[in-house]
């Protein structure tokens, strides 16, 4: 069965609305030949003649009378579905975003966005999930509509970002230990013991590398998956936690931090989601949200 010309409806929109084939070409801005072709076409796939003559005008046969309502309101439909979606309604708005995130993020920044996100649209839900890896398979298939993290090797292609904030990785020890006295060297911060953060289990990385150059190795007590984990290590032992700094900022309450004595380079936390929804209102506002909230909550860098 072959396909039919969907544009029929709309010549035949305009023929039965006017009763005119000379009206109805001019409203489609058609020549009068090109109408009567158009008006060929609709009789030979209706199987009816549509309007028939009736003196010097045209009336409309018992079928065109049947679908004139119809049709009409087709074509309403479908200007409806190929028109600009109409300024967003916060207030009637009702729908939940995922948003995944490491820890440290909702602590930080959570109550200020779900502050502003209530305010406006107070039918949104915010449903945060963790985390597990860089993945951005959750963006392609819709289990997300957000990701922050930092860009790296499996971030899909195709992925949008927006930067969020810069951040840097800092030392966090509890009050009274030794390292919340003094000037923080590099021997006396690897002469500590330490606490590894990997989801993989490893117990090196950058900080290792920066170290190595100078003849000095950390002394790895126990690796934890998490941030909030080595912080609440370090905060009952005489532990050095190595943290991000802006994401950890409320996980950090009543603690001594101090910056790295080794170079470590800055890095920055992207806001990321997939093409198909970038022109979704919706999405769109609640990307204004997590922007503005990140930067409202995020000082800039401490100095000790």
């Amino acid at each position: 069965m072959s396909t039919p010309d969907f544009n029929l409806l709309i010549t035949l929109d305009a023929v039965l609305t006017e009763g005119s084939v000379a009206r109805a070409a001019q409203r489609l801005r058609l020549s009068p030949s090109a109408m009567s072709r158009a008006l060929a076409r609709l009789r030979e796939t209706t199987g009816d003649p549509l309007l028939v003559r009736a003196g010097r005008g045209l009336v409309p046969t018992p079928r065109a009378l049947e679908l004139r309502e119809r049709v009409s309101q087709l074509v309403q439909d479908a200007e409806g579905v190929l028109r600009p979606v109409e300024q967003l309604n916060l207030k009637q708005l009702v729908r939940t975003f995922t948003l995944r995130v490491r820890e440290g993020f909702v602590e930080n920044f959570g109550p200020d966005l779900i502050a502003r996100v209530s305010e406006a649209a107070p039918g949104v839900q915010l449903c945060f999930v963790q985390k597990p890896n860089k993945e951005s398979t959750p963006l392609r298939d819709g289990t997300i509509d957000l990701d922050t993290g930092v860009i790296g090797k499996t971030t899909g292609p195709e992925i949008i970002a927006r930067s969020l904030f810069r951040d840097r990785f800092i030392g966090v020890v509890r009050m009274g230990h030794p390292l919340s006295q003094g000037e923080i060297t590099p021997s006396r911060y690897a002469g500590g013991k330490h606490i590894s953060i990997s989801r993989r289990g490893l117990d090196k990385g950058s900080i290792d590398e920066a170290l190595q150059p100078l003849g000095l190795a950390r002394e790895i007590i126990t690796i934890v998956g998490s941030f909030s984990a080595a912080l609440a290590l370090a905060r009952a032992t005489d532990l050095i936690a190595t943290v991000p700094e802006r994401q950890t900022g409320n996980l950090r309450a009543g603690m001594h931090s101090f910056p790295l004595p080794v170079s470590i380079a800055a890095f920055t936390i992207s806001l990321l989601w997939h093409p198909r929804m970038d022109a979704d209102p919706a999405h769109r506002w609640l990307r204004g949200m997590v922007l503005d909230a990140c930067a409202a909550g995020v000082p800039e860098f401490t100095t000790g």
